[in-house]
């Protein structure tokens, strides 16, 4: 199996509604270090200012969210699972200004049971 596991097959549940399990593969996960830009921080230091939701920010860290859920769903490929569940994010900041997003889950094999 290659590529990446489906989207509408991972879950923060323990198991995938529709499905039974037929094989475990362990721990899969996807790491992204971002730091924010000069630009990104004095951007965001005028939002602060004015007030409510700094969407520099807000985008940014949808952004690194996506491509550590994006790394995440290829790892799991390459384990040869179809699905991932117990799917959670994480965040670390490493050093000021630099943030780690994990994104990890259980990577499964799945068989419909229908």
């Amino acid at each position: 199996m290659s590529g990446r596991v489906d989207s509408s097959m991972v879950t923060a549940a323990l198991e995938l509604p529709g499905y039974r399990i037929v094989r475990n593969f362990g721990i899969v996960r996807g790491i992204v270090v971002r730091s924010r830009s000069v630009i990104g921080n004095l951007g965001a230091a005028i939002q602060t200012i004015v007030g409510g939701n700094i969407t520099i920010l807000t985008n940014l860290c949808e952004k690194t969210r996506e491509d550590a859920y994006e790394l995440m769903l290829v790892h799991a490929a390459q384990h040869g699972a179809n699905a991932v569940i117990c799917m959670r994010y994480d965040a670390t900041e490493v050093m000021q200004g630099v943030t780690e997003v994990l994104a990890y889950g259980t990577a499964v094999q799945v068989e419909s049971i229908r």
